[in-house]
């Protein structure tokens, strides 16, 4: 297994097991000390807290205090067009924006913190995804 990372996430959040998904940098980090720390960890990606340390600091953003903790990267599950789908293929990810928020699938057809036309590595195809609008879209796993 990997080594884990050290990043600053909100205290409200800081619990072990729990997952996120790091969105980049906003406008308050530009200024801060501890952006290095907070902003170390790649802008679309799942993580998961695998320990809480006790110190605590300061945060802009959240205007309260954030927590030092060790993370470790997750697969992620999103959809792409079918044609798209291949086991260890590098793609340029585009989302569905299809509208149908109900769906079941739309998060994974448009995920949070993955930029239209970001690469991405695509490491297992899992299968169809039913869209009740008939794109031709496949379940996969993100490195």
């Amino acid at each position: 297994m990997a080594q884990p990372l050290i990043t600053l996430i909100s205290e409200d959040i800081a619990e072990e097991g729990r997952t996120f998904v790091f969105m980049g940098e906003q406008i308050e980090c530009t200024d801060c000390k501890l952006k290095n720390i907070c902003l170390n960890l790649e802008k679309g990606a799942r993580y998961r807290i695998v320990n809480v340390r006790k110190p605590e600091h300061e945060c802009y953003l959240t205007e309260g205090k954030v927590r030092i903790v060790e993370v470790e990267r997750m697969c992620r599950t999103v959809c792409v067009e079918k044609k798209y789908a291949i086991d260890g293929s590098l793609i340029t990810f585009f989302p569905s924006e299809c509208g149908q928020v109900g769906c079941p699938h739309y998060h994974k057809c448009n995920p949070d913190g993955i930029d239209r036309e970001t690469k991405v590595k695509i490491l297992s195809v899992n299968g169809k995804a039913e869209c009740p609008i008939g794109q031709n879209r496949m379940v996969i796993e993100l490195e």
